[in-house]
């Protein structure tokens, strides 16, 4: 009898142990030490002695409008926000309903901010003025929702967006100047991609952190620190549909990306038609995003200000690289702010190479 009771106090004792290491796994896999977007700004300005907290409230208005339009975006079929809208933008493409949504809530965020004096957005001709009493020290150029022509195919897409500090007094109106400067005077820059979970890729001057939304939580958590582009990649992206508008270059690069006579892979064609998708995979997995000037579109077909050099910024911070053809990307100096241009970017020896058989054309 004594030794049942021993058998069952054995078991009873085995029992509570296991599920005292069941709990104990169960706690030590939930991380309790998050860091979110807005925490890892607030430290970053708390090393900054000027710092005065615009840059931060700046920045958390930005990431308010990017989670109202990641909630639209998951809904957009329930909600009957696929569709057109029956207008065009300024750069004469079909609107869709929720570009018009995604514009209104980025312009309504970043003016009650009290933290930009002026704007441009693809969705409006002229650029979105701020009330002088109301005006603050930065100016900001977005794409509210790049790749649209994808939404009604629930392919992924994104919001772009590029900061700059004004150059006119604050006492004084912005003007339009304080939108057209060059890409190397960003002082921050951005995308939101919106797909199977929401990612926010952001650099405010110095290394390149990704963050995912925690539907559960409301926030950004970081979960790519210190994103580095690979030297170089296996992946191409580009619209071949164009490739009858190619100049030569171009079609000899990516000739020799298909057809290698090194002995080396060919490269694999990756194209999703969204911007904010191609350049996210480019940045993760190396390789080259193409989006060039050709024949059809002398001067390029992406815009300068709110495509081009945010991404470009974001390319170069990770260690990358961003070309025209005919310059880097950031030493445009806009004329106006739906000017357009080419832009090649992504691993540094892949866009390197192209620029080289750029250099060889020319000669």
């Amino acid at each position: 009898m004594q030794m049942y009771n021993q058998q069952i106090n054995t078991k009873i004792s085995k029992k509570k142990n296991i599920k005292y290491l069941l709990i104990k796994m169960s706690h030590t896999a939930i991380n309790t030490n998050f860091v979110t977007l807005t925490r890892n700004l607030v430290f970053e300005q708390q090393q900054v002695k000027e710092a005065s907290g615009d840059f931060t409230l700046l920045l958390s208005s930005i990431q308010t409008a990017c989670k109202f339009i990641s909630s639209k975006v998951k809904k957009a079929g329930i909600a009957k926000l696929y569709g057109h809208h029956g207008t065009e933008n300024s750069s004469g493409d079909q609107v869709k309903k929720l570009d018009i949504l995604s514009n209104e809530v980025f312009v309504n965020c970043l003016r009650s901010s009290g933290k930009v004096a002026i704007m441009a957005s693809e969705e409006e001709d002229k650029p979105i003025e701020v009330e002088i009493k109301n005006q603050g020290k930065y100016v900001v150029s977005f794409d509210p929702l790049d790749g649209s022509s994808n939404i009604d195919a629930n392919v992924s897409i994104g919001s772009i967006f590029a900061i700059w500090r004004r150059q006119t007094e604050e006492e004084t109106g912005a003007t339009i100047e304080d939108l057209l400067q060059d890409g190397r005077s960003l002082v921050a820059a951005g995308y939101c991609l919106y797909g199977s979970s929401t990612h926010l890729v952001l650099c405010t001057g110095h290394q390149v952190n990704g963050y995912t939304l925690d539907p559960s939580l409301g926030e950004f958590l970081l979960t790519h620190p210190d994103i580095k582009i690979p030297k170089r990649g296996n992946i191409y992206s580009i619209n071949e549909g164009n490739s009858t508008y190619w100049d030569e270059s171009v079609k000899e690069y990516i000739q020799a990306k298909k057809f290698p006579t090194d002995g080396t892979s060919p490269y694999s064609l990756r194209y999703i038609g969204s911007m904010v998708a191609d350049v996210h995979r480019t940045l993760l997995y190396g390789g080259i995003f193409l989006y060039p000037t050709d024949k059809r579109s002398p001067k390029g077909k992406l815009r300068v200000l709110y495509e081009c050099f945010p991404m470009a910024y974001i390319v170069e911070k990770a260690g990358g690289k961003a070309i025209t053809g005919e310059c880097n990307v950031l030493d445009i100096k806009p004329k106006s702010i739906h000017e357009r241009c080419g832009i090649i970017c992504g691993s540094v020896e892949d866009v390197t190479e192209i620029e080289n058989i750029y250099k060889t054309h020319k000669q």
